[in-house]
């Protein structure tokens, strides 16, 4: 301003001649701004209901490849993930597994979100597709397993895991806010469970998930078979909420317990408050479900009916019709002569059979071949 001629209020040049570059800065995740009168910095007002994660490098406790992990103060842990897409690969579940440990040592909870366009498009369908292709099936199993076990530690941990997340929240991510204690999506989210797309069933807990909300819903007086039916079709058609408001429709947020966060910038400091309350409440630790209700080969005849009647008028391909079928058969429990009571672990593992199984079929492969190098699935 000066080289250019004008004049400088004299309370800039004494703000630089104290040692100040800058009328903002940062400090412990907390922006500050230089006020004149008091020749100080302070808070700026309001501030604490923005919480931006990298602003607390200062705070950092833990990093791996992919994750860091932040104090974000009230004894409350901070993670978060800097894949392309946001995508859900090997370092990013030992990242909430190591954080979910420390969290359970010395804080309160913890609190999983991302700053990049998109929250997660998912798990790493490319290392899927390179193990599947050397037949590397040992080595998938391990991968399914890791992912599906992070998500029930994400479920059954001792302190309370709530996730905010944003613009896409698909496949994986969506098991992930299926799992936590609570979640706080941006209204501008786009979640689903997409796996069916690339010719997969989800594989990291979701389709357990939803078979156990399926049996929480169902009623004395009306049809078993219809609350299933509904959580069947949000997979098989790779159903995606176009807002959080949605995806309270589609199953995948709880009303009366999630809770859409109209400005994206709050959405962290709302978890963060959530982690608080829950803590305060006194949080237990969650205990697994043996009591799911499975239909068996009562639902299962009625679904592959129904899949039968979408490929005789060409609203599905062959190829989606064996998926749907594989779909179908973990969602009831499996080929099961009577209704039973099952738990969450054989669910688990029939889900896991399924996704593998289903990654040794040359269709599904294109598929995900065509995801990646295009961005969409082909209809084979």
């Amino acid at each position: 301003m000066k080289e250019a001629g004008y004049k400088v209020a004299p309370w800039v040049d004494e703000m630089l001649a104290a040692g100040n570059k800058s009328f903002y800065k940062v400090e412990a995740g907390v922006k500050y701004s230089y006020d004149p009168a008091s020749k100080t910095y302070k808070p700026l007002p309001g501030g604490e209901a923005f919480i931006v994660m990298s602003n607390y490098t200062d705070k950092q406790i833990w990093k791996n490849g992919s994750c860091k992990l932040y104090e974000l103060g009230d004894d409350v842990l901070g993670l978060q993930w800097f894949t392309k897409m946001g995508s859900i690969g090997g370092d990013v579940l030992s990242g909430i597994q190591t954080a979910i440990d420390k969290a359970e040592k010395n804080y309160k909870g913890l609190v999983i979100a991302n700053e990049g366009p998109n929250f997660s498009a998912g798990a790493n369908v490319g290392m899927i597709f390179m193990l599947a292709i050397d037949q590397e099936y040992d080595e998938l199993d391990m991968a399914i397993r890791m992912f599906q076990n992070t998500m029930m530690r994400v479920r059954y941990s001792a302190i309370p895991v709530v996730t905010a997340p944003h613009g896409l929240a698909l496949g994986g991510a969506c098991e992930l806010s299926l799992h936590s204690d609570k979640c706080c999506p941006a209204a501008e989210t786009y979640t689903g469970l997409v796996e069916l797309g690339v010719g997969l069933i989800p594989g990291g807990g979701g389709t357990k998930e939803f078979v156990l909300r399926a049996s929480d819903e169902m009623h004395e007086d009306e049809p078993e078979t219809i609350t299933l039916k509904n959580r069947f079709l949000s997979i098989a058609t790779a159903k995606v909420a176009t807002s959080a408001h949605e995806g309270f429709g589609l199953g995948v947020y709880r009303k009366g317990l999630d809770e859409v966060v109209m400005n994206q910038g709050r959405r962290i400091a709302e978890a963060k408050k959530s982690v608080i309350e829950i803590y305060d409440s006194g949080y237990t630790t969650p205990v697994q479900r043996k009591d799911i209700k499975v239909l068996g080969q009562s639902a299962l005849g009625a679904l592959y009916s129904g899949i039968h009647a979408m490929k005789t008028a060409n609203y599905a391909t062959e190829h989606d019709s064996v998926v749907a079928k594989k779909l179908a058969y973990v969602m009831c429990g499996g080929d099961l002569s009577e209704q039973t009571l099952v738990s969450e672990q054989y669910l688990l593992d029939l889900e896991r059979e399924a996704f593998l199984s289903l990654c040794g079929e040359k269709k599904t492969l294109e598929r995900i071949q065509s995801v990646l190098k295009s961005g969409r699935p082909i209809r084979n």
